[in-house]
């Protein structure tokens, strides 16, 4: 049994590593992000705030993404959240609800720095998980105008089936102490998937779009990024758009086309056709 429990520790890790891309201690903060003295412009009013996925960082997660945006003239924002005793370079493990209170007071800050009245969220793979329960449950849809996810996941994910295994032999215990409880949560009979999903995952006011990829293995499978249809949900399958992307889950962080369906996400008014880079497949 002690055999059978390390294999399975070791197979969990490695397909949880699939859901991040994991940051260097020396990371350094992203040239013009977070700059406190930033005011929006008439064209873009509302700053983006950027969360990263399970085990990354801001500065790693969102490297590409917060530059695309910044060169686009938005304000950007990002921070590492949901730290443990793994460190201060690797995000994401926190309890979720823990994460998504930092959510909300990263927030607040930006609104109070930038003077601005809402904020825009643009998140990868647990970048759209945390921000969907503040929105749900921390007053988000009051201050949050448009919220766009790629790689999401709103239902949790089987990982190809090794949740069910570590729920047949109690590995559960071992993943909180070892500083990734929302690791757990990800399961998607967990109680934050519950009350995630209880009557429904969106709520009126915020703009939703989620942004998910036939070829994702981390989040399987990756339907669970599907938001229940409503007037102010859009559901976006990247090859339905791009039919020669094959981005799996780590890949859509730096995938161009990604970028580009974000930005039309944050700006539907200037929206601009996607070229379609052909995009081989990267996890």
């Amino acid at each position: 049994m002690k055999k059978l429990v390390a294999c399975l520790g070791t197979a969990l890790v490695a397909v949880l590593a699939t859901l991040v891309v994991a940051a260097p201690a020396t990371a350094a903060p992203t040239a013009g992000i977070n700059d406190w003295t930033c005011q929006p412009s008439a064209a873009h009013p509302e700053p983006v705030v950027l969360w990263h996925g399970l085990g990354s960082s801001g500065d790693v997660g969102m490297a590409l993404l917060s530059q695309h945006l910044k060169g686009k003239g938005y304000c950007v924002y990002y921070k590492t959240y949901g730290t443990t005793h793994w460190g201060p370079f690797t995000g994401g493990l926190a309890s979720m609800r823990e994460s998504a209170g930092e959510l909300d007071a990263f927030v607040e800050k930006v609104r109070a720095s930038s003077g601005a009245a809402k904020v825009s969220i643009a998140g990868h793979s647990e970048g759209t998980t945390v921000p969907a329960y503040y929105l749900k449950f921390l007053g988000g849809d009051k201050v949050v105008k448009h919220f766009v996810g790629f790689g999401s996941n709103f239902k949790g994910t089987s990982l190809q089936g090794l949740q069910e295994l570590a729920d047949l032999l109690g590995f559960r215990p071992i993943l909180d102490a070892g500083g990734c409880t929302a690791c757990n949560e990800f399961a998607p009979t967990s109680e934050f998937m519950k009350d995630l999903n209880e009557g429904g995952v969106s709520v009126p006011g915020p703009r939703y779009t989620s942004i998910v990829t036939k070829y994702d293995e981390a989040v399987t499978p990756y339907t669970s990024g599907i938001l229940a249809p409503a007037s102010n949900v859009k559901n976006v399958v990247l090859q339905d758009v791009c039919a020669v992307d094959f981005s799996g889950h780590v890949g859509l962080a730096w995938d161009p086309n990604v970028f580009a369906l974000v930005s039309n996400a944050l700006d539907p008014a200037d929206a601009r056709p996607v070229s379609c880079v052909p995009m081989p497949w990267l996890s």
